[in-house]
C-alpha cells in the first residue's frame, strides 16, 4: 500500500520510499525514512495535498509524492514497532 491511500485517521509505518534523485533525497531529508509511523491527518478541500504527521511534526506532501511511499497499515501488532510517533 501506499500513503496517497491511507485513509484520515489511519496510520502506517513507512516500509520503502521511492523516487529517484533529488526528489527521493528530499524526502528522506523531510523525515519520511523507513521504519518511521505516519499517520494522515486531513487533505486539502479537492484532496491534494494530503497532511501528514510523523515525529511529533505536521508535514504536508502532494499526493503524487505521496504515492511514491511504501507503508504498512498499522495492527495492534506492529503499533509500538515504528520510530517515531504519529500522534
Amino acid at each position: 500500500m501506499t500513503l496517497d491511500k491511507l485513509p484520515i485517521g489511519s496510520a502506517g509505518i513507512i516500509t520503502a520510499v521511492g523516487g529517484e534523485g533529488a526528489l527521493r533525497c528530499r524526502l528522506l531529508d523531510m523525515g519520511l525514512i523507513p521504519r518511521t509511523k505516519v499517520k494522515v491527518v486531513k487533505t486539502a478541500p479537492l484532496g491534494d495535498p494530503v497532511e501528514i504527521r510523523l515525529r511529533d511534526y505536521e508535514l504536508t506532501i502532494r499526493l503524487a509524492d505521496a504515492a511514491l511511499i511504501e507503508i504498512s497499515p498499522v495492527t495492534d501488532n506492529n503499533k509500538d514497532s515504528a520510530g517515531g510517533t504519529a500522534e
